[in-house]
């Protein structure tokens, strides 16, 4: 259970990160941002299995790339739930979002396999 806390406030953490990199991408505060990481994982773990089976002829047709499009679906999601959290203008803004989302998945898998439960 504490590790799951810890990889939460880490997760939180590295999406303020990603926030101060990008103009467009706002977190108000680090409350907002590890509750963004819960809805985010939330999110990943009930909508996007759905998003990927639907969108699979799609990834299949880009060779994967609409991967990256899926998950700033997610990314976008999530904001859409939180107050505090704000993508900017959503079609202007795309490939920040693109870009941001896939930083924050490549962090939360380092974060993952640092503290991520451990094999026996």
């Amino acid at each position: 259970m504490v590790r799951w806390i810890v990889m939460l406030f880490l997760n939180g953490a590295a999406l303020l990160y990603i926030s101060s990199w990008f103009e467009s991408i706002r977190v108000a505060n680090f409350g907002v941002a590890v509750w963004a990481a819960l809805v985010l994982g939330l999110v990943n773990t009930m909508i996007r299995p759905v998003i990927m089976l639907l969108t699979l002829p799609l990834r299949i047709m880009t060779l994967g790339l609409f991967w990256f499009v899926v998950n700033a679906a997610t990314f976008a999601l999530t904001a859409f739930f939180i107050d505090g959290f704000d993508l900017g203008p959503w079609p202007d803004n795309i490939g920040t979002v693109i870009v941001a989302a896939a930083l924050m998945s490549l962090f939360g898998w380092l974060i993952d396999l640092i503290f991520g439960k451990k094999k026996q």
